[in-house]
């Protein structure tokens, strides 16, 4: 969960240009993209614990990044790549394949939109970028409903 005044800036950001039959979420770091539903009374006290032992996440939002077809906003946050290695490390035989890969943190402003959109996209934001700090405060978890999301619970630092 982010402070309010960043939250409301990059929601608004990704309410303008990500396409809005896809835009089922606000604006979100995401730390994992599959958790086993099968394991969720686990997960939630493993967050729990790690979250109550952790103060809030400094976040710095340096740049923006093309991802190819869409446009995210890099996060610069080393207190956030522990607590998210130390979840990993725990959770490994849970992990899928794409959340076993390298992090690289983001909030996704745009995607599934074609590469040109994209490239337009990021040469106007990019012109005008001034990098901002922000407060983590808290995790979420959320359950994919097939289409919609519903969010599990949540975890304040």
């Amino acid at each position: 969960m982010l402070e309010q005044s960043a939250f409301a800036r990059l929601d608004a950001l990704r309410r303008e240009h990500f396409p809005p039959e896809r835009n089922v979420l606000p604006a979100h770091l995401t730390l994992f993209h599959a958790l086993p539903g099968d394991h969720q009374a686990t997960i939630q006290g493993h967050l729990r614990l790690l979250c109550a032992a952790t103060p809030v996440l400094s976040l710095h939002f340096p740049t923006l990044r093309l991802l190819g077809r869409g446009v995210a906003i890099a996060v610069e946050a080393p207190e956030l790549m522990l607590l998210r290695t130390q979840l990993a490390t725990t959770w490994s035989t849970w992990l899928s394949a794409q959340d076993q890969q390298g992090y690289r943190p983001h909030i996704t402003i745009q995607n599934k939109v074609t590469t040109e959109q994209a490239r337009r996209l990021y040469a106007a934001l990019a012109s005008s970028w001034e990098p901002f700090r922000a407060v983590g405060q808290g995790l979420r978890l959320w359950r994919y409903l097939g289409g919609p999301w519903a969010l599990v619970d949540e975890y304040r630092l």
